[in-house]
């Protein structure tokens, strides 16, 4: 059986990420980066896929574990019969090649350990060549070479394709493994395995100490903000300054189902939330090499302009199947790459002029080519902005008249006036004053259902989507109109277990809309955009009700996943997911705003 998804905490370099169960086995990584295939892979199948575990000879899970205060180095504390031991797993931030250290330290007594090192190369697929080079191991298979390097004698145990120690650590002792990629070709050992594992961890917490200093938010929820903060600086691909949704893939909305997809990529829908979480928290620089990201990812004809790109800001990212993996808990198929770049979306073009707008009046520097690609992205949306699209969620059911597409078809255009009017640039302001307004007259005609008193999916269906809750955030109707104030109301209709789905059900065990099969769980960022509807619709008691209950279901080190099952008590989806945590620090801004301004927003009915 698969651990539970939030028994999984998260280590990363900046560069990729890896993910440990509380039973001291990581179970997931990629190397060497976010998107490359995986050499440990347990976490879609078994041990025969991959994994490395640190843990005492009689396993089970760990009395405890905490990160160290404002950093991503994971303390793990076990208690056993003959005595007690400490296991600290970190990435430093990677100058060279990628590494993964983990310190084993006696705290009382003697406690015997035992490191297993499986490696599976190509997706927890290739067993490779092992063989001993000096005081290290070396595995070997294609291009990938992964070195173990440790700074003790320890016995190593004969093991079929696998990388086997046992130990006895005593009180007061200490024992370093070292982790290091490089490319199979290179014949020397890289050099992090001969840096001393002190100076490395020191290294790395003062690395993010002085990261998480620079945080701006004070408000009542700082806890939650900084490791949610820390999870998307964690998420960040450092060398372009792309942000990956997830560092994983297809860990399933529904247990068993096959709503799996990999989120190793970056999402145009994610942008502004990003740069505006960056901005207001303090990381101007992190927020910089975002929007250099996307404006290097979308260069080239609007016309091609996809929703999601690789770290590098590549476009080809083929969707495969890997027939070989069970999937968790036997959640087939197991997918890599992801075929929403082929897909159709109007939102996006909103997403991209709504960060271009907001860099702007931040004062971040923007390419001199800034106006030339506002003028071919409207351009571009204004013949095509009256055709249907996947829209927000990308589904694979037929394409739609989406409100949430056509309220950012308003938000580009708006967005582009705006950047014209501080340019000085303001000749298309006519006709793209007159798109907005003919826009937003449709959104309101065809958009909005008056028996259901409520903005829906799309036009001529009266189904529900949480993505109305943001139509004050993005401008488009203020948040004292009473159709916000309604649609808010009729949200409860999505609500399940005290969270939010993004959509209901069409039918028994079916979403006819998406195209998949099987219902969901409720999605964290849906439930935390109602609670920020509420503050702002004048209920903010309510609303800070609604975000503590996404903070009770953070797991033991503070990660939220895509989704929360109310009926099964669990995490869902990929995980940690930086919708989830992007959505948690906007609103916790929010909340904290909104207990100065509750005197001056008017109440409307409990109810």
């Amino acid at each position: 059986m698969n651990a539970p998804i939030e028994d999984y905490a998260l280590l990363s370099d900046l560069e990729t990420a890896a993910m440990i169960g509380r039973d001291g086995s990581v179970d997931w990584l990629c190397l060497p980066r976010f998107d490359s295939p995986a050499c440990l892979a347990a976490l879609l199948g078994t041990r025969d896929n991959g994994l490395w575990r640190v843990a005492p000879v009689g396993g089970g899970t760990c009395a405890d574990r905490a990160y160290r205060q404002d950093t991503l180095v994971l303390d793990t504390r076990w208690q056993t019969p003959t005595g007690a031991v400490r296991v600290t797993d970190f990435m430093p931030p990677r100058a060279q090649l990628p590494c993964l250290v983990r310190i084993v330290e006696g705290l009382s007594g003697t406690v015997r350990l035992r490191s297993e090192l499986r490696l599976r190369f190509h997706q927890g697929r290739v067993t490779p060549w092992i063989r001993a080079v000096d005081q290290c191991a070396v595995a070997v298979a294609g291009p990938d070479a992964v070195w173990l390097h440790t700074d003790g004698r320890v016995r190593a145990v004969p093991g079929e394709g696998s990388t086997v120690h046992e130990f006895t650590v005593p009180a007061g002792a200490r024992l370093a493994f070292t982790l290091a990629w490089s490319p199979s070709h290179l014949p020397e050992q890289p050099a992090p395995l001969f840096v001393p594992a002190e100076t490395v961890l020191k290294e790395t917490c003062d690395f993010w100490r002085r990261w998480t200093a620079r945080c701006r938010y004070e408000g009542p929820y700082r806890e939650a903000v900084l490791r949610s903060l820390i999870t998307l600086k964690a998420l960040t691909y450092a060398p372009t300054g792309g942000v990956v949704a997830a560092p994983t893939t297809s860990l399933p909305g529904r247990v068993g189902g096959d709503r799996n997809w990999d989120h190793r990529y970056c999402w145009l829908r994610d942008s502004t939330l990003t740069l505006s979480c960056l901005l207001r928290s303090g990381y101007r620089e992190e927020a910089t090499a975002w929007l250099d990201w996307l404006v290097r990812a979308i260069a080239g004809d609007p016309a091609y302009l996809q929703t999601v790109y690789g770290v590098g800001g590549q476009r080809l990212l083929p969707e495969t199947e890997a027939p070989w993996l069970p999937g968790y808990e036997d959640s087939r198929p197991v997918r890599f790459g992801n075929a929403a770049v082929n897909q159709f979306q109007l939102d996006v073009y909103g997403e991209v002029l709504d960060t271009l707008h907001l860099s702007l009046r931040a004062g971040i520097p923007l390419p001199a080519h800034l106006w030339d690609l506002v003028e071919a992205l409207m351009a571009h949306l204004q013949r095509h902005w009256r055709e249907p699209d996947q829209g927000l969620w990308q589904v694979r059911g037929p394409a739609r008249q989406f409100v949430h597409s056509k309220v950012m078809v308003w938000v580009a255009a708006d967005r582009a006036l705006r950047m014209g009017a501080l340019l000085g640039r303001n000749g298309n302001a006519d006709r793209w004053r007159a798109m907005r307004e003919e826009v937003h007259r449709q959104v309101c005609r065809q958009g909005w259902d008056p028996r259901r008193r409520s903005f829906v999916q799309s036009y001529g269906s009266p189904a529900l989507d949480a993505s109305a809750l943001l139509i004050p955030r993005l401008g488009f109707l203020p948040a004292g109109d009473e159709r916000v104030r309604a649609t808010v109301r009729a949200m409860r209709g999505l609500t399940h277990g005290g969270f939010v789905r993004r959509y209901a059900p069409d039918g028994p065990g079916a979403h006819a809309v998406d195209g998949a099969r099987g219902a969901e769980g409720a999605f964290v960022a849906c439930t935390l955009w109602y609670a920020d509807a509420l503050a702002a619709t004048g209920r903010p008691a309510r609303a800070r009700e609604e975000f503590e209950r996404v903070l009770a279901v953070r797991n033991d080190v503070g990660l939220l996943s895509e989704q929360w099952d109310p009926d099964a008590g669990r995490q869902l989806g990929n995980t940690p997911q930086a919708f989830s945590h992007i959505a948690l620090v906007e609103t916790a801004f929010a909340l904290t705003a909104s207990r100065s301004d509750a005197a001056r927003i008017p109440r409307i009915p409990a109810g």
